[in-house]
């Protein structure tokens, strides 16, 4: 990053947060700014321009690169990182193929699988009859380069209770899906923002961390639900594309 972008002297900085998370603020703003490849000023630039000590500004540039912003090459320097590209809305694929897509490693940590009673959301979503029904739940961190971009809230009709035996964090369920002649074939999405709440220590980010919510059901090749998911984005670490059709305005009178 350029000193233009980056080297610049901070004002209005939040007063009542930590001195790190105050800078760790500021950086991002200038982040925003900056281009993938720019390079960032040194531990001691920054300490001098903010007047603190160097292992606050470490601790500040460590969040950064938690998030996957800036990228830290051994004798080279610090650098802004590309920023992943954006998902259209309108089209799923694997996680781990997205993430690839990027030039990134994708990976998963199980937080928790198994077969318990749906939720009334979950049962009418999968069109699920029984009295008492029920579903597979997976819920998965989702990672690129180890930095988490996601919780995901999957459930499955639990006649697949077999997707348990898979490999959920080096494996694809949409891959485990195909092997077992399931084609994830049609989806609907609903984007929702909410609060990060308990989900916040899973991805690294504040309890109020605003996240972008995905709720999507997917249909297989017969037309029949199949997967009901809610995803938990980190809004400043993924981004989804959006193309729409502009309706013209109506044509009755207004008072």
């Amino acid at each position: 990053m350029s000193s233009s972008r980056l080297s610049r002297r901070p004002g209005g900085l939040m007063a009542k947060a930590p001195l790190y998370v105050r800078i760790e603020r500021e950086l991002r703003t200038r982040l925003a700014r900056a281009q993938p490849g720019d390079v960032v000023p040194a531990e001691s630039m920054l300490a001098e321009e903010f007047g603190v000590a160097r292992m606050t500004v470490r601790a500040a540039l460590n969040a950064l690169e938690s998030d996957g912003l800036i990228e830290r090459i051994q004798g080279r320097g610090t650098f802004v990182r590309q920023r992943p590209e954006p998902r259209a809305a309108g089209t799923l694929m694997s996680f781990q193929d997205q993430v690839r897509s990027w030039g990134c490693t994708p990976a998963s940590r199980l937080v928790e699988a198994g077969v318990r009673g749906a939720s009334a959301e979950e049962a009418a979503a999968l069109q699920l009859t029984a009295t008492a029904p029920q579903v597979v739940s997976i819920v998965r961190v989702r990672l690129a380069d180890q930095v988490p971009l996601a919780v995901e809230y999957a459930c499955f009709p639990s006649h697949l209770s077999s997707l348990l035996d898979f490999d959920l964090e080096a494996g694809s369920l949409h891959r485990a899906l195909h092997e077992r002649g399931l084609r994830p074939t049609l989806g609907s999405s609903r984007l929702t923002a909410q609060r990060a709440a308990a989900d916040g220590e899973l991805l690294h980010v504040p309890a109020d961390e605003p996240l972008l919510v995905e709720t999507r059901l997917i249909v297989d090749q017969h037309s029949a639900p199949l997967e009901f998911t809610v995803s938990r984005y980190v809004g400043e670490r993924y981004d989804l594309h959006v193309t729409f059709d502009v309706q013209p305005p109506g044509t009755g009178e207004t008072r």
